[in-house]
């Protein structure tokens, strides 16, 4: 059987119906297929609603609910047995009366089952989350079709431009023995000890006890007393980032104050802060410098190396490694840039409080993946957690243009590409694979593994037709130090957490998003 598809196309709030019917043509009339006999005679009616979201009406001709009602009742005189007569020779008429309610139960649930998998496989919804229909509050109808209707997140639509042959910048940077030593400084502070350092002349790496205070204007947000801090490039407070804090307060010395631009989160208690840059004055008590541990063989191979000669080799392979990593990131937000410059769409608020963990969790994959050690990783998503639902946005639709293009160019990953990258990140971070796999199950990594991958192979595809024009390392890419105090005393709000209404209405807001369930 043929069908006949007729679309009507309208503005984004009004309906857009397809209607999927028998042909009425002798020339249309041909043989059915054993597989089109048994589709459904549906009518699917379709109307965006916002930005991601479709409501969907279905209406299935009364002549299938029919015939599957007296499939099921012509079963059931044969085989039920009913008190005072003979096996299979009770009144049809008292079968459909004492069983109506459960046979209409089973046919409604056969029937949403195939209506929906007819609807997948004949429309391009692409779901993000399973739709808000209940069966249990849809009934068959004594008379007339069955109609149930259903509201859905789904990705959004956009037409993906050229996509191959881009002009991009790429950061390069030749590291210097300075360089290494700064690293090894980094990966040896947690080993060493802090010792006064009476001289000052503060230095990146280098340690500051000191108070901190905060002000916005003439108001005073908050005061810390005797608070140490390392010393890095930039400085990420629970609720706010310093860009510029390794450069304010180099070279200080005791009794020096230094004033120190902090760009709040958008999630501070005070709403009338959020999104605010405020000054932070260190007030310096002290500066200690650290005292690397001795470099003794049995200190060393707890490292994998032998020799300090061996461990600075292996800090500068970890300095490229996430130089590369930079590069890939710098690469794909000026994909992202040019690609989303010729498609505009928004994402729902909702959309991205349910999707804020995900999008962190592939972050931290690809960053471990870089070999990135667990400090560079905590600043990293300090720096995104300050505006979740922006990096959140940004994540999610460089997630949806690369899924496409995965699509278009049939990119896909089986379970050996799974074991060759947890094999890849467990040589990089001197651990089994094995551990590394059960790290992954833990952290519930495992499913944002897998879409890292396939995203980086759709990656891979754009940047391997790239042509690049190679630019300096910016400074402000540095390392992140953080603190546990905040600039703005109370509870940082939670843009991540549903409404209340919402919860109630869906207890399941983790649930995972229908594309990502297979």
């Amino acid at each position: 059987m043929a069908d006949e598809t007729q679309t009507e196309a309208q503005d984004p709030e009004s309906a857009a119906t397809v209607v999927e019917k028998a042909p009425d043509t002798e020339a249309e009339k041909t043989e059915p297929t054993e597989e089109e006999a048994k589709k459904l005679h549906q009518t699917v009616d379709m109307r965006d609603i916002g930005p991601c979201k479709k409501h969907i009406k279905v209406t299935v001709d009364r002549a299938d609910i029919d015939k599957l009602l007296d499939k099921k009742f012509s079963e059931m005189v044969l085989e039920t047995p009913v008190p005072g007569f003979r096996p299979g020779k009770a009144p049809r008429k008292i079968i459909e009366k004492r069983f109506h309610k459960d046979v209409s139960d089973q046919v409604r649930g056969e029937v949403l089952l195939q209506s929906l998998e007819q609807l997948a496989d004949e429309h391009d919804i692409a779901p993000l989350t399973p739709p808000n229909l209940d069966p249990s509050k849809i009934e068959i109808p004594k008379e007339g079709p069955f109609i149930y209707e259903f509201e859905v997140e789904v990705r959004p639509e956009f037409d993906l431009p050229n996509y191959k042959g881009l002009k991009l910048r790429r950061p390069v940077k030749t590291f210097t023995d300075e360089d290494v030593t700064a690293e090894e400084r980094r990966l040896l502070a947690p080993y060493g000890s802090m010792i006064p350092k009476p001289e000052g002349n503060a230095q990146i790496g280098d340690y500051l006890v000191t108070d901190m205070t905060t002000m916005d204007g003439e108001r005073m947000l908050s005061s810390h007393k005797e608070i140490t801090v390392r010393i890095d490039p930039r400085l990420a407070l629970k609720d706010g980032i310093a860009e510029k804090f390794g450069d304010k307060v180099k070279g200080a010395n005791a009794g020096d104050k230094r004033i120190v631009d902090i760009k709040l989160s958008d999630n501070v208690a005070d709403e009338a802060l959020r999104g605010k840059t405020v000054q932070a004055t260190f007030d310096v008590k002290e500066i200690k410098s650290l005292r690397l541990p001795e470099m003794t063989h049995e200190f060393l191979h707890q490292f994998g190396v032998h020799s300090p000669d061996q461990l600075r080799e292996r800090l500068l392979v970890l300095l490229n490694r996430r130089l590369e990593y930079q590069q890939r990131q710098s690469a794909r937000e000026q994909v992202l840039t040019q690609l989303a410059a010729a498609t505009q769409w928004d994402l729902p608020q909702d959309l991205l409080q349910r999707q804020a963990r995900r999008a962190f969790n592939r972050r931290v994959v690809e960053m471990q993946s870089a070999g990135m050690s667990d400090d560079e990783i905590r600043g990293q998503i300090r720096v995104l957690q300050q505006d979740t639902l922006r990096s959140t946005a940004a994540a999610l639709k460089e997630h949806f243009v690369l899924q496409k293009i995965a699509e278009i160019e049939k990119l896909d990953i089986d379970e050996q590409d799974i074991d060759d990258e947890i094999e890849r990140i467990a040589v990089q971070n001197d651990e089994s694979p094995r551990r590394v796999r059960a790290r992954l199950e833990k952290e519930d990594l495992m499913e944002a593994l897998a879409t890292e991958i396939v995203e980086r192979k759709a990656l891979d595809l754009i940047l391997d037709s790239a042509e690049y024009e190679d630019v300096p390392l910016e400074k402000g890419e540095g390392a992140v130090g953080t603190m546990e105090e905040q600039a703005v005393p109370g509870e940082m709000h939670d843009s991540t957490a549903a409404p209340p209404e919402e919860k109630e209405q869906s207890p399941a807001a983790e649930d995972k998003p229908a594309e990502e369930q297979s």
